[in-house]
């Protein structure tokens, strides 16, 4: 029998092929050789999919479709029916259908994953999974949650969390307190997030350790597949939630919700008629970020955000070569920038870095909220557009509140300020502004 190290090499080199050759591959194997490989799992599985260190009570595996969640929850549970006969576990997904079709008889499922001479038996009328150890696992589902009261477990699996619906809850509440068989108790939390008040519950779990990861982690997964959902849903919302598993929602009071940003998202862009770009220098290198946002206006009086190049850490002939760099990119007639922070330098560096176009300085005379309400007002007109995904700037908009708060990444939103400099070159002209004057 070939040892670990022989078979970790083997493994290494099957997925360093081309796809259609490390199909072939496969199939050439003998069915002894299969068994094998499918024992090894501890080899050949990503290091998201095993299992953390520690006197965890909770592990959440929060990642994108397609990261191995279900294979990782299906080898753990396998695992642990090996390991101590007669344990009891708790299989709890959105319906009873999902735990049947994905948890149990799914193709990564627990009876796929288990060794052949050691798969269990489901008994559908009982709703019951028989391994031959003797261990028993019990299918729930969250739309029922009196079902998970009383029964007591050894462990268990919790599929979908983010699924699990207004009675959810309850589910979780009558779960966790069923676990109470054998020494230390233990659930798994496979799931792609959703921003849901019962996610942020088990997030915020002393107890819980979190594996995060994104669908492009998984190395079994084709490149062909990882490369065509980063072409068509990277950078939106859908896809950080979906692929890159990352929780969002909406800030209470934010000028920009989420629905808002992806309303904007815009298939084909209109001939532009101007471009502006906006800057929102920083206060010093070590300081915030350089906001750096070129806007576009149509023949339509509509806006279509171009290209978000922001920089960070940069001296101020540095951050003023990717304020000319951004505008030669997008053939920009005007650049806007806030006279707040350095006074007249701003001007002069920029001069200095060969921005060709008129240079605007204007002066934040009152808080940025109030600079962008009418700028937020927009979107929510649908006369804003943005010709691809932006995330940091989004996460920025998303972050500025009424009133003046802001809720967002970093200390301050330098790209969402540049932006809101350029709108207002574009759409309003300097007639009529809020908390904003021209020197």
């Amino acid at each position: 029998m070939a040892s670990d190290a022989e078979i970790g090499a083997f493994i290494d080199r099957l997925i360093a092929l081309p796809n259609e050759e490390r199909g072939h591959a496969v199939r050439g194997m003998t069915k002894p050789m299969r068994r094998e490989f499918l024992a090894r799992w501890k080899l050949w599985a990503h290091g998201g999919q095993l299992v953390p260190p520690g006197d965890w009570r909770v592990w959440l595996i929060r990642a994108g479709r397609g990261f191995g969640k279900t294979r990782a929850g299906s080898e753990w549970i396998n695992q642990l029916a090996l390991d101590a006969p007669e344990r009891r576990f708790a299989l709890v997904g959105a319906s009873l259908d999902e735990v049947r079709r994905v948890m149990i008889e799914g193709q990564s499922g627990l009876i796929a994953t288990a060794r052949s001479d050691r798969q269990p038996v489901w008994k559908a009328s009982a709703r019951e999974l028989h391994w031959p150890s003797g261990a028993v696992g019990f299918a729930y589902s969250a739309e029922s949650p009196e079902g998970l009261r009383g029964p007591e477990h050894h462990a268990a699996w919790a599929d979908e969390l983010g699924k699990w619906g207004r009675r959810g809850d309850a589910a979780w509440d009558n779960l966790v307190m069923g676990l109470r068989l054998g020494e230390r108790p233990r659930v798994l939390v496979t799931t792609t997030p959703r921003p849901t008040r019962l996610m942020r519950r088990v997030m915020a779990l002393p107890s819980c350790v979190e594996t995060r990861g994104a669908t492009r982690d998984n190395p079994h997964l084709p490149a062909s597949f990882v490369e065509a959902m980063e072409a068509e849903y990277g950078g939106t919302r859908l896809g950080r939630q979906e692929l890159d598993g990352e929780l969002l929602s909406d800030v209470p009071g934010a000028l920009w919700t989420r629905a808002m940003i992806e309303a904007a998202r815009a298939v084909v862009v209109d001939e532009p008629v101007r471009v502006v770009v906006g800057v929102d220098p920083p206060a010093s290198a070590e300081g915030d970020a350089c906001g750096i946002v070129a806007v576009a206006l149509d023949g339509a009086g509509r806006l279509c955000v171009l290209e978000d190049a922001s920089v960070s850490g940069l001296s101020p002939e540095g951050w003023a070569q990717a304020v000319a760099a951004c505008a030669e990119r997008q053939g920009a007639d005007r650049v806007v920038a806030e006279k707040n922070q350095g006074g007249d330098m701003v001007e002069s560096v920029l001069r200095a870095a060969a921005v060709a176009m008129p240079v605007r300085l204007v002066h934040a005379s009152r808080g940025k909220a109030a600079r962008a309400e009418p700028v937020a007002a927009l979107y929510e007109r649908g006369q804003v557009r943005h010709a691809r995904a932006l995330a940091a700037l989004e996460d920025e908009l998303c972050g500025m509140v009424h009133g003046g708060d802001y809720a967002g990444p970093g200390r301050s939103p330098d790209r969402a300020d540049a932006l809101v400099w350029a709108a207002w070159e574009l759409v309003f002209g300097w007639k009529g502004e809020v908390g904003v004057r021209k020197p």
